[in-house]
């Protein structure tokens, strides 16, 4: 019985971490994805392109590059893709305009304003909130298995403390380095 006991809440207290990491990564993915004033090749990685008949990546179809702090360079192997690609960046949103020699398309990235730049600010203090519910949510469903699991007697009641004490652990480590990475791109932002 106490094998399979300590199985259960690791498992719990693994499966939380794991979901952790995916909501953190996807945070930092939508960070990446906002536009700084810098050239940064994850800027494109929002941008999906109908091509083939489904919607793919930009780096799927192209080789992404950043020649210089404020130009993407992108070369697109299919010369009927380039328009498709050219579409799909103008209608994403990101204020960028591609500039199409041939196959290679040349994205200068415009400085940010200082209205920009705090709109910028509201985006990432948004996606770091909605990152912030999302790993709390993660702790409530793994706190909740617990619970299921103690009324269950699968687990002791000190190992059910003790693993909510971990995946509390958990919870605040991930968001301390949440917060750390949106301070870190607020100041990118505001000091361009």
């Amino acid at each position: 019985m106490r094998g399979s006991s300590l199985m259960s809440s690791d498992d719990t207290i693994k499966n939380c971490q794991n979901k952790m990491v995916k909501a953190f990564d996807v945070f930092s993915k939508e960070l990446g994805s906002l536009r700084t004033g810098r050239a940064n090749a994850a800027m494109l990685d929002i941008v999906k392109v109908d091509v083939y008949g489904q919607k793919m990546s930009i780096n799927q179809i192209a080789t992404i590059s950043t020649p210089e702090p404020r130009l993407i360079s992108v070369q697109v192997w299919d010369q009927n893709n380039v328009s498709l690609i050219d579409t799909a960046i103008k209608k994403s949103n990101l204020g960028i305009n591609p500039q199409i020699d041939g196959q290679l398309m040349r994205i200068p990235i415009p400085s940010l304003n200082e209205e920009r730049r705090n709109e910028l600010k509201k985006i990432m203090g948004g996606l770091g909130e909605k990152a912030k519910i999302s790993i709390r949510n993660i702790r409530r469903e793994a706190n909740d298995k617990l619970k299921i699991d103690l009324k269950e007697k699968k687990i002791s009641e000190d190992e059910c403390k003790n693993s909510e004490k971990k995946i509390q652990k958990l919870t605040d480590d991930k968001i301390k380095e949440l917060e750390n990475k949106l301070q870190n791109k607020e100041k990118e932002v505001m000091t361009i």
